[in-house]
Formats: C-alpha cells, structure tokens, sequence
C-alpha cells in the first residue's frame, strides 16, 4: 500500500506556511535564514512526491540539484550573517546595512 500524495503536498503546504510565516514575522537573520530553508525543503519534498507519483527520476534529480544550490546558499549566507554579528553584535535585519561602503 502506497501512502496517498495528498499526505505528501499538505505535509509541504504545511512546511511552507511555516517558511513564509518565518521569513515575513521575524527580525532575527538567522530565523529568517532558517525559514526560507524550509520552504526549500517544502518545494523538494513536492518535486519528490510528483516524481514518485509520475514513477520518473526528473523531480528527484531536480530536488538533488536544488539541495546543492541550497548548501551553498548556506555557506554564503551564513557568512553574512557572522559579519554582520561581528561589526553590530547583533543578527537584528534592521542592521545589515552596516556592511555597506
């Protein structure tokens, strides 16, 4: 017995909310990081489910090459971030533009 893919996209419906909810309510860069994050893993987990429902491998292998833009997306982000909380001793948003100039 197969699990219905409608547990699959409410599961990433679900995710996703909580992404969107992460990034547009909170200050903190690191919160914020880890919602669009989630919504990453949200849209995976639909490219996976249709690919398996399709019994094909392109929304898996999509899937793949978005972890892999997501990991260096992590690095690069997470190195403003430490710049940031170096210069201002924060990871408040509303001080990124301490970086410029």
């Amino acid at each position: 017995m197969r699990t219905p893919i409608a547990y699959f996209l409410l599961l990433s419906a679900i995710l996703f909310a909580l992404g969107s909810a992460s990034v547009l309510l909170r200050r903190n860069a690191l919160r914020i990081f880890m919602g669009v994050e989630l919504q990453l893993n949200a849209v995976n987990l639909t490219l996976v489910a249709f690919s398996r429902m399709h019994l094909e491998l392109d929304g898996q292998i999509l899937a793949f090459f978005s972890m892999v833009v997501a990991a260096a997306e992590v690095v690069v982000g997470l190195a403003i971030i430490v710049a940031v909380f170096r210069r201002t001793g924060t990871a408040d948003v509303d001080r990124a533009d301490v970086l410029r100039g």
